[in-house]
């Protein structure tokens, strides 16, 4: 294979019509409309900028808006070409690190990361950038920073790698590979072929995270039937908060169609009938059902045995009490005598004195995210659903409390 990676056909790499996640639409935005210009793209229907190029909506050749079989083609092999190249360039940079010593990267600086991360987006692989980004932060990251670092490199060279083969790769893995290095379904193709998953989805929880330019939104459901979990994910301009606005209790009777992936989680909402508010719910149904501590360490076990670059996986723990340390804090289990660490990271953006509060040192039951790090706590119930990430208040989500 060459640098380029011009061996392998578009329909190997990209699926037809792919987009870039939602999250970095505009950021491509001029430069997606520069590349559709200089490859003879016309006009767009509805003003979609970046998202409605990588649609393939209203491109050159076409009439009343409908995508061009050949456009949507070329353009996708132009992206595989381009992610090819800055997953060879990325390679490259990871050997010339690992050539030079670890300990050398802290006098690098920040910014010759922040280079290559720019140069990975303009390669249209913005999953790619983000995972350079978080590497030219380790190194000032604390005590034990080499370690940390040879992780992510190692992840990082593993997704290149996996980009640079899909073609001998099984489709759902293939799949899950395309996600990370920032390549998505669009959405609309997704309702129109996926297979919907019909139950009524609690509102276990969300949060909202801001960038420069972009706010994305996080919503986990489960299934009261299938007990499947699922994570919603929407995005707005900066300052301004993203539809939908569900707050946790709601229970929604809906369609769900997963993307696909080897441990699908992220779904798109499809048809659904009116919600019926958490408030109309008798008492004592605010609360689901959770497991304990081992059980939650064993769902995320499984699904990062099929994804080894997931952050996290959704469990619900009950019988949990929040335990503040010199050493961080924990959610413990008396009676199995055992333990979860709460992540570090989410210090500041998680209400834990709350929670606290909430407990009195009796067990609760706690909605949050399980990874390699620990536990992000983002719910907990009294006996009603209470958010605990910091700004998915009233403001955010619609809540009472």
């Amino acid at each position: 294979m060459n640098p380029q990676g011009e061996r392998r056909t578009a329909e190997q790499v990209l699926p037809q019509g792919s987009e870039p996640p939602e999250r970095t639409e505009q950021r491509l935005g001029e430069r997606a409309r520069s590349a559709e210009t200089a490859g003879g793209g016309g006009s767009r229907s509805g003003g979609t900028g970046s998202a409605g190029a990588a649609r393939g909506t209203g491109d050159a050749g076409t009439a009343g808006g409908v995508a061009d079989p050949g456009a949507v083609r070329r353009r996708a092999e132009r992206r595989g070409r381009r992610i090819a190249a800055g997953a060879t360039e990325l390679e490259q940079r990871l050997a010339d690190l690992l050539r030079g010593g670890l300990a050398t990267a802290d006098r690098a600086g920040y910014g010759a990361w922040d280079e290559t991360a720019a140069r990975m987006v303009d390669a249209q692989a913005p999953g790619l950038g983000a995972r350079v980004r978080e590497l030219g932060a380790i190194p000032s990251s604390g005590p034990g920073w080499p370690a940390r670092l040879l992780e992510e490199c190692a992840l990082t060279h593993l997704l290149n790698q996996g980009f640079l083969h899909l073609d001998s790769l099984p489709e759902e893995l293939a799949a899950t590979t395309r996600s990370r290095v920032g390549v998505t379904t669009p959405v609309a193709e997704l309702l129109a072929h996926g297979q919907p998953v019909r139950d009524h989805w609690l509102v276990l929880g969300g949060q909202d995270s801001e960038d420069d330019k972009l706010t994305t939104r996080r919503i986990w459901l489960r299934g009261r039937t299938t007990g499947r979990m699922a994570l919603l994910l929407s995005f707005g301009a900066a300052g301004r908060s993203p539809d939908p606005a569900l707050p946790p209790g709601l229970v929604l009777d809906a369609d769900l169609v997963y993307y696909p992936g080897t441990r699908p989680l992220r779904a798109a909402l499809g048809t659904s009938c009116p919600p019926a508010a958490a408030a109309e719910a008798p008492a004592g149904a605010w609360v689901p059902d959770g497991g304990g501590i081992d059980a939650a360490l064993a769902a995320y076990g499984e699904a990062l045995s099929a994804d080894p670059w997931l952050e996290g996986w959704p469990v619900v723990l009950s019988g949990v009490t929040p335990v503040p340390g010199a050493d961080g804090w924990q959610l413990a289990d008396e009676t199995a005598g055992t333990a979860l660490p709460v992540d570090p990271r989410c210090l500041g953006r998680t209400n834990l004195w709350q929670l606290t509060a909430i407990s009195g040192g009796r067990p609760v039951t706690v909605f949050g995210t399980c990874g390699h790090r620990g536990i992000t706590p983002l719910t907990t119930w009294d006996p009603e659903p209470v958010p605990l990430a910091i700004g998915s208040g009233p403001t955010s989500y619609g809540g009472t409390r």
